[in-house]
């Protein structure tokens, strides 16, 4: 771990003993908060909202930290973070602030939270058996792959992969936050960098269309499904006969038609033991339906899938 990255575990430690608790909500919201204006007053305003402040607030010591981490921004003679930090149970995760415009920024919001949730019910079954290689594709902050390591057997492994350097550095340092010291980050294109068959793969892959083709945004494809659809493609051939994979995404519902079950249902007819595929929330992301990328879309719903390969 680099000096920036320890740093990071360091800030975030100082943050836990002083009780902070943010939860993160969708760009739209918190635009809609930060319109209000106004200053910071706790820590929350800081490292959530990304709310100007006066050092005197955070304290000498914290400063300090900021600093080493490279995070702070100066402006008008008050202070602004550039990197925010999210809590889900009992775990915070660092990842970049507020507004997300850069190409490599990394991203938490609620679609986080509900692929935290889908994990839950897909993989705890998995407590009771032998320690298993899990691999989280697209990991972002690491936010899937720490939360999966507490449901699963003592001595898993956990490999946290992406595309996106700046990714892996949050995902290092969330990790060793969380006191998960045996995980391991790998830069890769979906499987293309790890090494063997994992035992199950995990992913929340970016699902939008994206103008700017933002790595943690953009989907690919005509319809944002692009990259959802490869991993399925890619974690059905490379997991081991019986292992597992657990996706949560997003589609756009046309006409009334799911065109990404559409387009994976074969191959889960012939790879997958069983399946199960559900609609997580029939309704996210609306304002991207003014864009002419959407236009023949009734809504973005956002899915889940559990499968298991064919032994």
């Amino acid at each position: 771990m680099d000096k920036t990255s320890a740093a990071l575990v360091e800030l975030g430690r100082l943050l836990k003993t002083r009780g902070y608790r943010f939860v993160t909500v969708t760009p739209a919201t918190h635009e809609r908060v930060l319109a209000r204006g106004g200053e910071a007053a706790r820590l929350e305003d800081v490292f959530g909202w990304n709310l100007p402040f006066t050092s005197g607030l955070l304290g000498e010591a914290m400063m300090n930290v900021m600093a080493e981490v490279g995070c702070l921004a100066e402006e008008q003679g008050r202070y602004r973070a550039r990197l925010r930090f999210a809590t889900a149970g009992d775990h915070l995760f660092a990842h970049s602030g507020f507004p997300t415009v850069a190409q490599d920024a990394v991203f938490f919001g609620p679609d986080t939270y509900r692929f935290l949730r889908l994990l839950d019910g897909a993989i705890s079954d998995l407590a009771a058996q032998k320690p298993v290689r899990l691999v989280d594709i697209g990991c972002g902050s690491g936010a899937g792959g720490i939360h999966a390591a507490r449901l699963l057997p003592s001595q898993s492994e956990i490999v946290l992969a992406d595309i996106n350097q700046s990714a892996l550095q949050f995902a290092e340092a969330n990790a060793a936050l969380a006191g998960l010291t045996g995980a391991v980050t790998v830069l890769s294109d979906v499987l293309s960098g790890v090494d063997g068959g994992p035992d199950v793969v995990i992913a929340n892959p970016p699902y939008l269309l994206d103008e700017k083709e933002r790595l943690y945004r953009h989907g690919g494809g005509p319809l944002g499904i692009a990259l959802a659809e490869r991993i399925v493609a890619e974690a059905l051939h490379r997991l081991k006969p019986g292992g597992r994979l657990v996706l949560y995404t997003g589609t756009p519902i046309v006409a009334g038609t799911d065109p990404f079950f559409q387009s994976i249902q074969g191959l889960l007819q012939l790879r997958a033991a069983q399946f199960r595929y559900e609609e997580i929330d029939p309704d996210v992301f609306g304002e991207e339906l003014e864009k002419p990328a959407y236009g023949k879309a009734d809504r973005i719903a956002a899915v889940g899938l559990t499968a298991t390969k064919r032994g």
